[in-house]
């Protein structure tokens, strides 16, 4: 059970960021989760949306280079360790974590962490036996 994902170059000058957001929003595609890593010359943003094909149409209509790749959302407590813990548990059974990132979905209750492994299929086995809930694309999409 996973949800696509879209990474995207963009140089690292004022404004790109804001235009590739502003492309989305023209296609009426929601952010539900985001991310950006720097360089001097360019970022990575990686993102996920509310509309997986308008979001796809967008990026091809601005000939936007563009990747898509599988991540794994799960459903973690919005409490101090709830992190560590879904980490930890990936960590004992020898799974490599190549980039995370998280969003709160109700402050205090429950938060949600994506997570690129560098074996998807063993990371979500291993986190849906241990009872951490996995968020399937259909749930994403309706945040």
């Amino acid at each position: 059970m996973t949800v696509k994902q879209f990474s995207v170059f963009l140089e690292n000058k004022k404004g790109s960021l804001a235009e590739i957001l502003q492309l989305l929003s023209a296609h009426n595609v929601e952010l539900r989760a985001l991310c950006i890593a720097d360089t001097l010359d360019f970022g990575v943003l990686r993102f996920i949306t509310s509309n997986n094909e308008a979001t796809r149409a967008a990026l091809k209509e601005d000939e936007r280079i563009f990747s898509e790749n599988d991540v794994i959302a799960a459903l973690m407590t919005d409490e101090p360790g709830g992190l560590a813990s879904v980490l930890q548990c990936l960590a004992d059974h020898g799974v490599d974590v190549e980039y995370i990132y998280a969003f709160v979905v109700r402050s205090g209750e429950s938060a949600c962490v994506i997570v690129r492994a560098n074996d998807n299929d063993k990371a979500q086995e291993i986190l849906t036996q241990r009872g951490i809930r996995l968020l399937t694309q259909a749930e994403i999409d309706t945040f």
